[in-house]
């Protein structure tokens, strides 16, 4: 079983998982960390954002939704909903806080898709 990577650090335009520093959002999937996450609009989580990035055959119980260190990014319902059709949790927060959450349902042994927008 490949084990999930914990966040270490989170500031203002940069995070750290496994000693690497990304200053570019970024997503974290149970498999693997997709950095360079780019969305159609910068400050709006929009589904296409997401199903051109997740792989559909990726399992998770929980996604964590990184606003931003301000919090301005906004979340369609769409995404939440397309999310709920899978069976997860859904939790969006500002990046900070999404971290902790991150870590905390890795610790427990959930499986976590955390989508991180690092600056605002």
């Amino acid at each position: 079983m490949v084990m999930q990577p914990r966040i270490k650090h989170y500031d203002f335009g940069e995070i750290i998982i496994d000693n690497k520093k990304y200053v570019r959002d970024l997503i974290i999937t149970p498999k693997e960390i997709i950095s360079d996450w780019w969305r159609q609009e910068g400050h709006r989580l929009q589904l296409t954002d997401i199903l051109e990035h997740i792989p559909e055959d990726i399992g998770y119980d929980a996604v964590i939704i990184g606003t931003g260190y301000y919090g301005y990014m906004k979340v369609d319902k769409e995404v939440i909903n397309y999310f709920k059709t899978k069976n997860a949790e859904v939790f969006i927060l500002d990046t900070h806080n999404a971290v902790k959450k991150f870590n905390k349902l890795v610790e427990i042994g959930k499986k976590v898709l955390g989508l991180f927008h690092l600056t605002c």
